[in-house]
Order: structure tokens, then sequence, then C-alpha cells
């Protein structure tokens, strides 16, 4: 496998991390998923997915082991699967996160797509991004509300929810 420079991905609203890139022997260009431990092919909206990771393990807190990538779902009898899903320490599902390519705009119909998802999860938190673009709701599934959230909370904050 060959290098593949870091010039290749454009640079995001998210702290940088050691990307470690590397082609294919079709010459794809290939990132390693540190959480799924094995190379995957890199586009541009995994190219975000990998910044929320680190970002949520290096800078907020979020233990390694309570991450889930692409985790399914089923929604109107269809095979659904989230970008990436945090976990309180009980293994209930507290953070899920829609991850866009940074060429796709955060519209009305992202977040639906989010806000269904999340009526299958019962995620407390809800973060959609495009890696320049943020924006983070905390979901009351009793009022049927949402209140928008200045920042990510760090995951010690998150589990007092």
């Amino acid at each position: 496998m060959k290098k593949v420079p870091l010039e290749v991905m454009q640079a995001l609203d998210l702290p940088p991390f050691e990307a470690k890139l590397t082609q294919s022997a079709t010459n794809q260009p290939l990132i390693w998923d540190g959480l799924r431990r094995k190379h995957v092919v890199l586009t541009p909206e995994e190219w975000v997915r990998q910044h929320v990771v680190h970002y949520l393990i290096n800078n907020l807190g979020y233990p390694r082991g309570l991450l889930a990538l692409e985790r399914g779902l089923r929604y109107n009898q269809r095979q659904k699967r989230t970008d990436l899903l945090a976990l309180n320490p009980d293994g209930q599902p507290l953070l899920l996160v829609e991850c866009k390519a940074p060429s796709v705009a955060i519209d009305a119909a992202v977040a639906r797509q989010a806000t269904t998802y999340n009526q299958t999860i019962g995620a407390p938190l809800l973060l959609i991004t495009n890696g320049l673009v943020h924006y983070c709701w905390r979901v009351d599934f009793a009022t049927r509300t949402n209140e928008r959230l200045a920042e990510i909370p760090a995951f010690a904050a998150a589990v007092q929810l």
C-alpha cells in the first residue's frame, strides 16, 4: 500500500489529528479507523466522521469503548445505519451523530433524517455536522422538545443531562 498525501482532504472546523492514510491496490485512498480496527475508504463523509471520533475521544473525553460506528437500525421496514453513536456507561444511547461531507449543506432534510433515526435510537443528544458547520441539540422525548446547544457537551457533562 502506498501513502496518500494529507492534502487530498480539506481542512475542517474540528481539531486536526494524525490520520493514517494509505492507498489500496486499486489506488483508492484509505484511512485507518481505530474503532473498526481496519482501513476504510476515505470519502469526504468518512473524513468528517474520523475527525468527529477523534474530537469526541481526545477533546471531550468520550471513552473509545462507548463509541459505535455505522450501527444498524430499522426504520419503516428499511435497514439504515447511524454514522456514529456514543453510549453512556450503562450502554444506553447518549449522543447520535450524523455526518455529511463538507460539500453537503446542513439543511432541513438532513435534520429530518437525523431526527427520524433518533426516534428509533432515543439518544438525548443529537449532533449533525459536515465538518464545517455543527448543530447539537438536547432532545427531550417526554415533552417532545429540542434545545439547541452552543457546543457539543463533554462526556462528563453529557452523562449528567
